[in-house]
């Protein structure tokens, strides 16, 4: 299993307060999570009304599916967010072994 974490740094300009702030990123994670499978939230720059940095966490089977569906978050996030990208990045987890590699035991979920 693979979990691929993501981390989107944005401007917005333009906003006068935090309530202005909040509304631009609940709308930005509203339709990337009614479009995308994943979790998504603001991480950072939380006090502050013209930035963000939102994280996000996606999980496959394969490390290429993981990052092709970030690539096309991340796209997704520059396409229709108001507000300019500054920064992405994307770190990949290979987490446990295949369970197509070994028998699936009861204890695998304790």
């Amino acid at each position: 299993m693979v979990v691929g974490i993501g981390k989107i740094s944005l401007h917005l300009s333009g906003n006068r307060s935090l309530k202005d702030k909040r509304s631009v990123i609940r709308r930005a994670i509203d339709r990337t999570t009614g479009r995308f499978n994943v979790a998504f939230a603001e991480v950072g720059a939380q006090n502050t009304h013209d930035r963000s940095l939102l994280g996000m966490a996606v999980v496959s089977g394969d490390r290429r599916h993981a990052n092709a569906m970030l690539d096309r978050i991340f796209e997704f996030v520059e396409r229709n967010v108001e507000a300019r990208v500054e920064q992405r990045s994307m770190e990949f987890f290979d987490v446990g072994v295949p369970v197509a590699d070994r028998e699936l035991m009861w204890e695998d979920f304790e």
